[in-house]
Order: C-alpha cells, then structure tokens, then sequence
C-alpha cells in the first residue's frame, strides 16, 4: 500500500473539491458544473475554474475537466475522495459512538480531522467500532478498497403523496437543521409516515407508531433520505 501523504493547506483544498465533485454527481459520477461546486463550498466561480483546471493538468489527473460541460472525477480522483469520506464518517461515528458528541457536532469536529489521520489510527478505529459499515447519521462508509453500495434510496422530497417510509438516512451539513429533525425523533431506521404534502411548505407526518403529527419544512424533507419499506442494516 502507498504511503500516505503529508496533508497541508493545499491538500486539504484539493480533497474539499474532490469530496464535492463525489457527492454532487453520485451515484453515477456526473459531470458536476462550476456553478454547482461554487455553491457547494461557497467560493467564486473563478476560484473553482483555477482549481479544476490545476486538478485536471497535474500527474495523475484527479478530474475530466472541460470549460461549460463540467467536471467529474478520474479513477485516481474518485479513489481519493473515498479514501478521504471513509475517514470522515469512521471519525463521526467514532466521536459519536465512544467520545459522546452530540450527533450535530460531530460533522464539523470530522471535517478538521480527516485530513490528518494515518493508516494505522484509521485500522484502529474501524476495528475499535467492530469495521462499521454506516455512520450515525445512515450514509455508507466506504470499505479499505474504495468501496462503497450503490444509494438507492430517495429524497423525502420526492414523495409525492401519503405513504410510510422507513428513513435511511439524514444529511449532515447543517448542525441546526439535524438538531431539529433529531429533535422530531427522526433519524435513520425509524418508520416515517407521510400525512399530508403541502406543495410550498413541506410535509404533515408521524413517527413510528405515534399519532403525534407535526410539520417538516421542505428544507428538512429534503435532508431526509427514505425507503419504501424496511431494509434492514448491520453496523
């Protein structure tokens, strides 16, 4: 196995866009545009034209870099950003699970971190939390290999009228937006039965077998990602 490199300032950059570039064009590794990636780190649209065409021209190229058609990752870029997701949900369900963070805080304390960790504390974590497989808020954690199960599942806001759902999992990068919907009692594996949709401003639903209804913004149902019926995870 390569050794691993040395992170700085710049490499932490390189692995913020290519951790970007992953997640806007899951699952299928899209071409993501500019615009998209300007608005997903919250830089100028000049300052992500620069770095794209750095990632595209180096050695190894990262990315397929081309002017208005966008960008999508290399084999060596896709590689990198698994790499880098599998530290960065090994250190959220390790603060979680052994440390006792508050599941909205551990997403920002994880960004810090996973630019940092060596191979061996990433072993010992992985086998300290018996090799998990999901992280404390449902998404995969990629395996060693670069591995990761095709996401089948949908947006909240993709449902389109009453029905129930199991909840497979909840986003991440926004601590007061997950407060709230923890708050709610939602959070993956529970059962999630939509009421009523409301076409501006979100959801009427329950929890589990409580008839308790209560209202979820658009905002939050479009963190919410659901299943149809019950699929059962290990980890």
């Amino acid at each position: 196995m390569a050794p691993r490199r040395l992170p700085n300032a710049s490499s932490e950059s390189v692995d913020n866009y290519l951790k970007a570039i992953l997640a806007l064009g899951e699952p299928e590794n899209l071409r993501v545009t500019g615009t998209a990636l300007a608005n997903r780190l919250g830089v100028a649209p000049a300052s992500v034209t620069n770095m794209l065409q750095k990632l595209a021209a180096s050695t190894k190229p990262l990315v397929e870099y081309e002017r208005h058609r966008g960008v999508r990752l290399t084999e060596e870029g896709k590689r990198r950003a698994l790499e880098v997701l599998r530290h960065h949900r090994l250190i959220e369900t390790f603060l979680h699970k052994v440390l006792d963070y508050p599941i909205e805080e551990v997403h920002e304390e994880a960004e810090r971190l996973e630019h940092f960790i060596s191979e061996r504390f990433e072993e010992r974590i992985a086998t300290k939390l018996g090799n998990p497989k999901f992280d404390p808020h449902g998404h995969c954690i990629p395996t060693l290999s670069g591995k990761m199960a095709p996401q089948s599942s949908t947006r909240l806001t993709e449902v389109l009228g009453q029905g129930t759902f199991v909840v497979e999992s909840v986003s991440d990068d926004d601590a007061v937006r997950l407060k709230s919907i923890r708050t709610c009692g939602i959070r993956p594996g529970v059962h999630l039965r939509v009421r009523n949709r409301h076409e501006e401003d979100g959801y009427t639903v329950t929890i589990g077998s409580s008839p308790k209804a209560f209202r979820l913004s658009r905002d939050a149902a479009d963190a919410i990602r659901i299943h149809p019926r019950s699929r059962v995870k290990s980890g």
